[in-house]
């Protein structure tokens, strides 16, 4: 009798709000439990809990390339959540790490595609249309996510600089665009 009330007490769990359960029986996909509050399941059954809760993350300064070629700094905000915690807990190692690579993958790709400054009327800059700019990075990333059921809110540039290096260099050019600018909006 004390062994059936143990076994019954191991069956006991929580599933907090905005929470879900993944279960298993050796190994095998059982099912998602949703429903928050105190829950009974079989005590052979596995349980790894998931948070579906919105998270965000900033991801570090990464140095790349402009579609001109010109080393840049570049740094995004990224706003996610888990939608399928099955796909989050069985089809990726880690999906917390995953969604960090993948989202500086997708980061490093998307600067390589865009000039840092707009040089001609009608192109897309990285500096100059962060709506456009944002729209594309949520895009890449959560194309890239989807496989590990999580949704991507939103993602947008938080740093963008030149690298140190060139950063003066091309201080210098943007002065004597501004000033070649104004000369000719003079005459």
């Amino acid at each position: 009798l004390g062994t059936v009330a143990f076994l019954s007490l191991i069956g006991l769990y929580t599933v907090q709000p905005n929470q879900s359960a993944v279960l298993s029986l050796f190994g095998k996909y059982v099912g998602t439990v949703k429903e928050n509050g105190l829950r009974w399941n079989n005590p052979f059954f596995s349980k790894k809990k998931v948070s579906q809760r919105v998270r965000n993350f900033e991801s570090g300064k990464l140095k790349v390339n402009d579609l001109d070629g010109s080393p840049i700094e570049i740094g995004a905000v990224v706003v996610w959540q888990v939608v399928d915690s099955a796909e989050a807990v069985y089809n990726v190692d880690d999906y917390e790490s995953f969604v960090h690579i993948q989202s500086e993958a997708a980061l490093r790709a998307m600067a390589t595609s865009y000039p840092y400054d707009q040089h001609e009327d009608g192109t897309i800059a990285l500096r100059s249309h962060a709506t456009e700019i944002a729209k594309h990075l949520t895009e890449e990333i959560q194309e890239r996510l989807a496989q590990a059921g999580v949704h991507v809110s939103e993602a947008r540039i938080s740093h963008l600089a030149y690298a140190p290096e060139i950063a003066q260099a091309m201080l210098q050019r943007q002065q004597a665009n501004a000033i070649i600018a104004a000369r000719t909006r003079i005459v």
